[in-house]
């Protein structure tokens, strides 16, 4: 089992202690730093600056959007940080929403998997550097030509020759085709509400990807990244007051009321009557009751909250059930150090 430490994306201002924590998580052997990006914040930019400070541990993006990039300029900029970090760079891709793809990106939604295979492919192309990069499309064709443009397109290969042609790529899926396309096309699977109980359907899931004609990996080579939150306390009740916020407007407030796919992952997990509950208060603006909605059984089942002796059997279930690194969201080196003496 490896650590890794997940900064996310920042609020409503930049973090104050992102580069403590940091080198906190270098020393103290972590494998990978990952950065995020919602409608703020970017993910390149924050994992670049702190990255620089690191010799050692991976740089990822968990996620990057698909559609705040071509994946052209998705495949620049990863070749880039993998050229500056000296091979250490992960791409992490996910599909967002549609309120974000067609609110703030002006893109749109529709067919995310196709899309998503499409993107991969080009990224591929240009990292592998092995001719000029085409795309049929129908979603991002390259070179682009017909009604609206010169016609003066042409395929190119990228001017830098990438460090290496195959940059890690991890997927954060959490429906079952997407999950079962990562498994496919992908490196690993950057799941954001893991739950061990449900390893047997995540397994399902998985194994249908990993069965299809040239699928790139294999169970034994592939890394599944599980964000989660633990955190060691004589106090569990506080903690899981302090989750549940964040859990609420997850499954209550991100995504279109009918279209939510943080909130179907707890569905599948059983919870479709507190989701709808959750949903109805935090949707009539009712932020503090939609988190006293949300049981503490839901809290166990995506994180880790108690005593040093059940957390380290809870972190030995998650690997039996196939994680092969807790993504840690630490926010003090304390916490930092104390999840890897655990390990």
């Amino acid at each position: 089992m490896k650590l890794g430490l997940q900064l996310g994306y920042w609020s409503a201002q930049p973090p104050t202690n992102h580069a403590e924590l940091v080198a906190t998580a270098e020393e103290a052997g972590y494998d990978t730093v990952f950065t995020a990006e919602a409608w703020g914040s970017d993910a390149f930019t924050p994992l670049a600056w702190w990255g620089r400070e690191t010799s050692r541990m991976r740089l990822g993006t968990s996620v990057v959007q698909l559609s705040a990039r071509t994946p052209t300029a998705c495949a620049m900029a990863s070749l880039t940080l993998d050229h500056l970090s000296g091979g250490r760079h992960i791409l992490g891709l996910g599909v967002s929403g549609p309120q974000v793809v067609e609110g703030w990106y002006g893109q749109k939604f529709p067919k995310p998997l196709a899309r998503t295979r499409e993107y991969i492919d080009i990224i591929r192309q240009v990292w592998a550097r092995q001719a000029p990069v085409t795309s049929a499309g129908p979603h991002y064709p390259l070179p682009l030509s017909g009604e609206g443009t010169t016609g003066l397109g042409k395929p190119l290969k990228p001017i830098v020759h990438p460090l290496r042609a195959d940059i890690p790529i991890m997927l954060g899926a959490e429906g079952p085709k997407n999950v079962a396309l990562a498994a496919e096309i992908c490196d690993g699977w950057l799941p954001i509400f893991y739950s061990p109980r449900l390893a047997p359907m995540y397994n399902e899931w998985l194994d249908e990807g990993f069965a299809r004609p040239g699928a790139r990996r294999s169970r034994e080579d592939f890394e599944i990244c599980a964000t989660a939150q633990v955190v060691v306390t004589d106090d569990r009740a506080s903690i899981m007051d302090l989750i549940k916020p964040h859990l609420a407007l997850y499954m209550g407030g991100m995504g279109a009321e009918d279209t939510n796919f943080h909130a179907d992952v707890y569905r599948r997990m059983g919870y479709s009557d507190v989701v709808d509950e959750v949903t109805r208060l935090f949707r009539n603006d009712r932020k503090e009751d939609a988190a006293k909605a949300v049981p503490d059984e839901l809290v166990d089942d995506s994180a880790i909250v108690g005593d040093i002796d059940y957390v380290r059997k809870q972190i030995v279930a998650w690997e039996a059930a196939g994680v092969t690194m807790m993504v840690i969201g630490a926010r003090t080196p304390e916490q930092i150090n104390e999840a890897a003496a655990l390990l």
